[in-house]
């Protein structure tokens, strides 16, 4: 069980500047009463210096709202503009010692308040809902932008996640699907970034390497799997609700690696990450008998995907660089974590 912090305690039982800021220049309001949560955040910031001198809020919510949000004037004033700007909703909760993950919601519709003041001070409008970001959650009234601002701020990974930082999905649960989609969106990019950051390393490295050192380079006909074009569209796949698992094969082997990975995400289905990683290996397939080897998906135990290298693939001297290979496409593919793991057929 979570056991609040005593400055959580302490900005809940005796929250500092709650009230009504006369004079304020810059107001940011997020949420609403019928969502159940509601934050008015009130600045009065200096037009030259663009200091924060004072700030107040009020706030309809839980006991976490309610330390958040007096956290946050706590954090804003006395800053400049672009130092408030860039205080996020973990600095909020780390200010307050931490929050539990269920009430993290509650520092992000901080962040949110201030990012609308500061764009109130300046006569900017920030619309709840733009053409190119379609409402998701109507029971809360959050829009994609901000479900995609959480995923890349906090590094999100769940459709839990993402209810527990914005609480979309927390009511009717409808838009998980729509929830899901930007999850694997935004994540799969992020991961297709730094996939093309390490293979650009190691590009380079091997380009500076002496000559003779690649001795599997010069195999005739090897295929570069790191390259290889993959289809980008994704199979369908039948509608799973987020937690529902989907028993390996009897008899699968369940081999660990020898450094443990983090779980799959949850903001996919399992049967549509299984499609992925079925789609992907076929595609690679082409490249791997054209050179007389060969690759088969022999089971998926959570983070572990497990296959068989048959053919030329078998003993040759770049199968580690193979099963890199195809490891790197897959991550790129489903936007989290896995390892390959090539074990023999009797895995069945």
């Amino acid at each position: 069980m979570w056991e609040y912090s005593d400055k959580v305690m302490e900005h809940f039982f005796d929250p500092k500047n709650a009230g009504v800021l006369d004079g304020a220049n810059a107001i940011g309001e997020v949420g609403a009463l019928s969502c159940g949560d509601a934050l008015k955040l009130m600045l009065q910031i200096d037009r030259v210096t663009e200091i924060v001198l004072e700030a107040k809020f009020q706030t309809y919510g839980c006991g976490s709202a309610i330390a958040s949000s007096s956290a946050l004037t706590e954090l804003v004033i006395g800053k400049t503009l672009e130092q408030a700007g860039a205080i996020s909703n973990r600095d909020i909760a780390d200010f307050l010692g931490g929050l539990p993950p269920e009430k993290m919601h509650c520092a992000v519709m901080g962040h949110e308040a201030l990012q609308a003041a500061i764009a109130n001070f300046r006569g900017e409008t920030r619309p709840p809902m733009r053409e190119d970001a379609p409402l998701v959650c109507k029971c809360h009234g959050i829009d994609a932008v901000v479900i995609e601002r959480a995923i890349r701020d906090n590094g999100l990974s769940t459709v839990e996640q993402v209810s527990a930082h914005t609480k979309a999905g927390t009511g009717c649960t409808t838009c998980y699907e729509q929830i899901e989609d930007i999850l694997l969106r935004v994540t799969s990019e992020a991961t297709a970034v730094a996939v093309e950051a390490a293979e650009s390393a190691r590009a380079e490295k091997a380009a500076t390497s002496a000559p003779g050192t690649e001795v599997a380079a010069s195999r005739a006909g090897s295929v570069n799997l790191f390259t290889a074009p993959v289809r980008s569209a994704p199979a369908p796949a039948a509608t799973v609700r987020p937690g529902a698992s989907v028993r390996p094969p009897a008899g699968a082997s369940p081999l660990s690696p020898a450094s443990p990975l983090p779980p799959p995400s949850a903001g996919m289905t399992n049967l549509k990450k299984i499609r992925l990683i079925e789609e992907t290996i076929e595609d690679l397939r082409v490249y791997l008998r054209k050179d007389g080897g060969d690759c088969e998906l022999i089971d998926v135990d959570g983070s572990n995907v497990l296959v068989s290298l048959t053919g030329a693939c078998v003993g040759c001297q770049m199968a580690s660089v193979t099963v890199s290979g195809i490891q790197e496409r897959l991550i790129a593919k489903l936007g989290v974590p896995v390892r390959v793991i090539p074990v023999g057929r009797n895995a069945h």
